[in-house]
Formats: C-alpha cells, structure tokens, sequence
C-alpha cells in the first residue's frame, strides 16, 4: 500500500523502517543460491551467521539460522562452499538491515555445478567468445609477460623458473591473487585488467596449480571469461593439470596444460633457437656454395665454347670465305670478258670480211658514175662516158670505149 507524505507531512525514519518491515514480511520463503563469504559459529550459541555472495555481481546478504539447521550439513559446507539456501527475508527494523533467515541448507553438488558450467559454456559459446578467429597469436619473443597467480605458490615458480631457464632475459610483471575462495575472481578480474592496460605488457599467464572442481571454480566465472575475452593483450591459461578444463581455457587465446607448459609455450627456448640459427646459417651457406658452383660451371661451360676460346676464328673463317668469294668473282668476270672478247674478236673478224672493203682488195673495183651511183649493169653505162672506179688503195678516172 503506497503511503501518502510530502515535505510538510514527511515519515519519520522509524515508521520508514517498520512500513518496510511489514512489507518484507508479507514475502514468503525463497530459495536462494550463493558462495559462502564468512560463517560465524560461536561456541554454544544457538544461531548461525553467514554470508552469502553472488561472485558475479559482487553483491552479499546476510543470512542467519538456527544451529542444527547448519549442523545438518556443517560436515561438507565451509566458506568458498557454494550452496542453496531456503529463506525466508526479514528486516531488522532498529538497523534498518535486510538479512535471511535460513529454514534449510543444501550444498550445490560437482554434478549439478558442472551442468551450469556446460549451460554456461553453451551460452557463451553461441554469444562467439570461444571462436577460433577471435584468438590472438602470441608474439615470438614477449619482452615482458604479465603473471597472475597465486603469492609464493608452486605455479608461480615453475612458471618463473621455466621461462627464465629457456629464455634468461625475460622479464615478468607479477600479479599475486587468491586463486580459490570468495576474493578470487575479483583479484583476478581486476589483475588482468590491470596487466591488459600495460602497453609494454605482450602477453598475459593466468596460472594456478591442480585442484577440485570447487576449488577451479573462479576460473569458470562469467564475469572472469568475459574480461577476458575483451583484452587486447594475448592471454595464455594455464590452470590446473592436463584433466582439468575451466572456462577460461575455451576463451584465452591460448590454453596451456600445466604452468610448466605455459612458460614454454609464451617464450622460445634460447638452446633450440640458437641451433635453428646455426642450421639456418648453414642451409644459407650450402644455398650460397650451391649457387656459386653451379654459376663458375655454366662460366666454365660458356669459356669452354670456340668462340671465347678463339674469338678470331670467325672472323679468319669468314675473311676466307670473302677472299674465296672475291676470287670466284674475279674469275668469273674474267671468264666473261673473256668470252665477250672472243666473240667480240669473231664478230670484227666476220664484219671485217664482210666488208666492202675487204672484197676490195681482193682485187675488186666499183664503177660509179658521176651522180655517185654504182653500175650494177652494163646497159646503164653509153660509149665515151668516163666513170671513177674505187678500188681498195684508192680511185681513179675510166672512160667506156664500147
């Protein structure tokens, strides 16, 4: 029922407290699920003081209950226990608090936790947290690595003494935080995101040794996982042992079996890269000796050749040829004058004695009258006419008698 009050009638604070008292107790039972953050049992009292805390909002409740209904299970239930409560809410008016009042205790079992860590699991996995294309590659020599773990504990030092015995110049910035219990997630959450928000930082370890279920839980923590998915620095987990398999190996970039395994896998082994570097040195010298040698054999090869070896006989070969050639043309253009002199010689010969002149000085005359006409007929010449008469030595004056 709302309640009438303005700033001239308002409602003292001890009316506030027993109006919301008396709505609070028109609430009946609930069940209410939570990690144990404190257990207060004093010796010889009857009641029994908790607190409960929902790690992934970081919000806790005050919860009491009679002695024997925390008796009934005070055998497998302690602080970090995560258990199901059936409640009933009351408001303690004085203090203004709101607290539980437990009527039973159930202890959450390893069953029914893994079947919310799968449903959990399913759920972001649809969301793509744990895709394959969202993980980072690590670098190949990390100049500074990020370590979350928990204070002087075994997964701190094999991880520590691993990488520095492969790779001596490594350098680490180490985060100590509780790694099972009610403060574990926050100092978790809040280590990586410190180590994420490092610029020089080029790769993060979140590192714990082998345990329970239970005691593996805070790495299965949606708050954690999703943290972790949101950093730009790669991470790498290393949480528990080679069975083990909490949340937050499906979404670091890179999920290592052990710590040992962990600090082998974030920096190279300085033995096994300085003997890469020695075959690779060596690869390189035999490609360089192999390419030498066979370039001095195809050298060998174009020396070897008559025209390097002698470049002048070419050109001796082929001055032979010209001369040949010339001297072919030169007796071939002899034979022609040759044989044009031949016939040249045969045709003066023939028109020489073809010539009027050689019938001449056979003995020959020609008549020519005075007009200069040759007589070719007697009957064209009369008595008493004088004709000259060519002869070959010259000519001379003839008169006709008859």
């Amino acid at each position: 029922m709302a309640v009438n009050t303005s700033p001239e009638s308002p409602l003292p604070v001890g009316e506030v407290s027993r109006l919301i008292g008396s709505w609070i107790d028109r609430l009946g039972a609930i069940w209410v699920e939570g990690q144990i953050t404190q257990l207060s049992r004093r010796p010889g009292a009857g009641v029994v003081f908790l607190t409960l805390r929902d790690p992934s909002h970081d919000i806790s409740v005050s919860v009491t209950c009679y002695r024997q209904v925390f008796d009934a299970v005070a055998d497998v239930i302690g602080e970090g226990a995560r258990v199901v409560v059936r409640a009933k809410p009351e408001w303690y008016a004085p203090r203004g608090q709101l607290s539980l009042r437990a009527a039973e205790i159930k202890p959450v079992g390893v069953g029914e936790l893994l079947a919310r860590l799968e449903q959990l699991k399913k759920t972001l996995a649809r969301e793509g947290l744990f895709a394959p294309e969202r993980k980072k590659p690590l670098p190949f020599l990390p100049h500074l690595v990020g370590l979350v773990c928990g204070r002087a504990s075994a997964a701190e030092r094999d991880v520590l003494e691993n990488a520095r015995h492969r790779w001596p110049a490594v350098r680490f910035e180490v985060r100590n935080v509780a790694v099972q219990g009610v403060h574990a997630v926050p100092q978790v959450v809040q280590a990586v995101q410190e180590l994420d928000a490092m610029d020089d930082v080029d790769v993060i370890v979140v590192a714990r040794g082998g345990g329970s279920v239970e005691d593996l839980l805070p790495f299965s923590d949606e708050q954690l996982v999703r943290v972790v998915a949101e950093c730009r620095t790669p991470v790498v987990s290393a949480i528990g042992h080679e069975p083990d398999n909490p949340l937050l190996d499906h979404v670091a970039d890179l999920r290592a079996s052990t710590p040992t395994d962990a600090a082998k896998k974030v920096v190279p082994d300085v033995g096994e890269e300085y003997e890469r570097v020695r075959l690779l040195r060596d690869r390189a010298r035999r490609c360089v000796a192999a390419f030498v040698d066979r370039e001095e054999r195809g050298l060998a090869h174009a020396l070897a050749r008559p025209s390097i070896q002698d470049p002048h006989r070419m050109i001796d070969e082929r001055a032979e040829q010209v001369t040949a050639l010339l001297e072919r043309g030169r007796r071939t253009l002899r034979h022609h004058l040759d044989r044009a002199d031949s016939e040249l010689t045969h045709t003066h010969a023939r028109v020489v004695a073809l010539s009027p002149a050689a019938t001449l000085k056979r003995g020959y005359a020609v008549l020519q009258r005075a007009d200069g006409q040759a007589v070719r007929d007697p009957a064209e010449v009369a008595a008493g006419e004088t004709l000259r008469a060519r002869v070959s030595e010259g000519d001379f004056s003839v008169r006709v008698d008859a």
